[in-house]
Parts: C-alpha cells; structure tokens; sequence
C-alpha cells in the first residue's frame, strides 16, 4: 500500500513538472490565431452572440493573464460560449503559444 502511495505521489509531481514545462512561442502562434483575429484584432467590434457586447482587444495583455482566462474557459469558469468552444479545442501549448503572441502585441 505505501508503495502504491508513494507511486501515485511521484505521478502528481511528475504531473506538475510536465505542466510547468509549457513555455509559450509567440512564433509558433501564428499559425493558431487564426481564430482569434475575426473578433479580437477588429477596434470596437461587437459580437451578437449570444449577445451584444463588446469583444475586448487582448493585443498587449499580460501572458498569464491570457493563458488564465483561457484555461478558465476550457473548464467552464468563465462562461461565453463561442469562446468556450474555442478554448476546449486548444492544448495546454497552444493556449502558451497564443498567450506569447497576444502578449508581444502593442
């Protein structure tokens, strides 16, 4: 039992590190943000689904501002709908590529 334990203890570390690994290149996002640009990289765009609102410009915000919200997203924190949908599609590397490349623009 104390190796079982000790065994799924070394996983959840070995686990974290592989996570902490994920370091975002903003030259590997351009073929990624695609998806982005229809909405994001448009001054005073609004969307209408699933409402009217104003689609904020993510060009020069923080990195793991962006790699937060997106991973909230992912998991249904954050609630919109198309942009859950995009997120869900994206892995953990190219959520850090896309956070990278967001974050270098001015």
């Amino acid at each position: 039992m104390k190796k079982l334990f000790a065994l799924l203890a070394f996983a959840g570390v070995a686990n974290i590190a592989v996570a902490a690994e994920v370091v975002g290149d903003a030259k590997a996002a351009a073929n990624k943000v695609s998806m982005c640009i229809g909405c994001h990289a448009i001054p005073g765009y609004k969307a209408t689904f699933p409402e009217v609102y104003q689609v904020p410009m993510i060009g020069g915000q923080s990195e793991k501002y962006i790699v937060s919200a997106l991973h909230a997203y992912k998991k249904g924190d954050r609630n919109h709908p198309s942009m859950r949908g995009i997120a869900a599609s994206m892995s953990d590397q190219d959520i850090a590529d896309v956070a990278a490349y967001y974050s270098q623009q001015k």
